[in-house]
């Protein structure tokens, strides 16, 4: 049995597949701060889902926040060999196999949720990197207190910023999600002049029912580009929460 996990910075998803084709219910929870309760609620979930006999795990999560002993606890709890991937970048790899980027060769991943971040998928692979890849640490402003896009569209900055629980809690028509949609178009717009893809992908829950337009962002990146001729296809995420458990799949496949 395969065990399939996202460890988001709100959320964990884990899921079990017999044939990486297809995967089970996933169990969904909060994500734990505290580094013994998260280890023990994973390696409990994994084995109740595979019923005890595990091949191998792969698990998305973001890189930067890992404890250091993490992956050795992990697989040595469960006995079995175990693969740790970016959080996104499965969740980008899931997009281009299963969902929204299907058939395209050169292919951009951006998520706006609790924070922001992005990946590129070169037919079908993860882009290589030295560090990972950090979108939304790039700057859309300078003077004394420069601003990053994860500073100015993520979740946690948007609850901040309006003094909110939740950004829902704005309500569908609020005119601010056009302001956010316009300040990601240039995030889009830069991560376009840096990657070159022919698709560009955005999911993350920032861009649901409630929250920023895919379809005005991609406008606003039509009315700002200069440099490039035609602007790529952006397009909204097609596997909702549980992208990175089918990238986790399609990235166990690449590895048989």
């Amino acid at each position: 049995m395969y065990i399939l996990a996202d460890i988001g910075g709100t959320k964990t998803r884990i899921a079990a597949s017999d044939d990486l084709e297809k995967f089970g219910e996933p169990v969904v929870r909060a994500t734990m701060q505290e580094y013994d309760a998260e280890l023990d609620e994973i390696v409990q979930t994994a084995k109740k889902l595979s019923g005890g006999q595990i091949d191998r795990v792969i698990m998305g999560k973001p890189l930067w926040n890992m404890w250091p002993a993490f992956e050795r606890d992990l697989q040595t709890r469960l006995d079995a060999p175990l693969h740790i991937e970016n959080d996104v970048a499965l969740v980008g790899l899931g997009e281009w196999k299963y969902g929204a980027g299907k058939g395209a060769s050169i292919f951009v991943y951006i998520t706006v949720s609790t924070g922001v971040n992005g990946v590129r998928i070169i037919d079908g692979k993860i882009d290589v990197s030295k560090q990972g890849f950090e979108i939304g640490g790039q700057y859309l402003s300078m003077g004394d207190a420069p601003q990053t896009l994860e500073n100015l569209v993520s979740g946690t900055a948007v609850a901040k910023r309006f003094s909110v629980a939740s950004p829902k809690e704005l309500g569908k028509d609020n005119p601010a999600w056009d302001e956010l949609a316009r300040t990601l178009a240039f995030g889009v717009h830069n991560s376009i002049l840096h990657w070159s893809p022919d698709r560009v992908v955005i999911g993350g829950s920032m861009v649901n029912d409630i929250g920023i337009s895919v379809e005005r962002v991609r406008e606003h990146v039509v009315s700002i580009m200069k440099k490039f001729p035609n602007t790529p296809e952006i397009t909204h995420s097609k596997l909702g929460d549980f992208g990175g458990l089918w990238g986790g799949m399609a990235r166990l496949k690449q590895m048989r």
